[in-house]
């Protein structure tokens, strides 16, 4: 499977359009490889540092995983872009229209499964999520730091 690049929906809060890029992706588990793959490569011809690239990549896995795994998606569009004052915009956008969210989890260390959301508090600078402009689903996003 291979992703689908699309132009930028929104430039996801960057000043180019060389700066910002996004996969339209079905909603497998098997995406989510093919959006970290995709992901890394971009963020790697951009130059960015390896320490950041790999959060980025974690980042972005675990929001597309929860979009796979969590709605009734049949495709999932994830994209990244660079903004002002050295920073990175990861966004993934479901279709799910419903207005639930996934509920705040407390994982034993037993459990294989509930760490996804407290990665992203934990390595994101901020992230939130809000209604999709361009699904009407879900956008789920995070920012990193860029620059020191």
């Amino acid at each position: 499977m291979s992703p689908h690049t699309t132009p930028s929906p929104r430039l996801l809060g960057s000043t180019s359009p060389d700066t910002a890029h996004w996969l339209d992706l079905p909603a497998h588990r098997t995406s989510v490889k093919v959006a970290r793959k995709a992901m890394d490569e971009r963020l790697t011809a951009w130059r960015l540092p390896r320490e950041v690239r790999e959060d980025a990549v974690l980042l972005l896995s675990e929001l597309a995983t929860n979009a796979v795994l969590h709605t009734v998606s049949t495709r999932i569009l994830c994209g990244v872009g660079l903004i002002a004052d050295g920073g990175l915009r990861l966004e993934v956008h479901d279709q799910d229209r419903t207005c639930r969210l996934l509920p705040r989890r407390d994982p034993g260390p037993d459990d294989e499964n509930g760490r996804g959301l407290l990665l992203v508090e934990h390595l994101a600078e901020t992230w939130g999520v809000e209604r999709s402009t361009l699904t009407g689903g879900h956008a789920v996003w995070a920012t990193l730091t860029v620059a020191p």
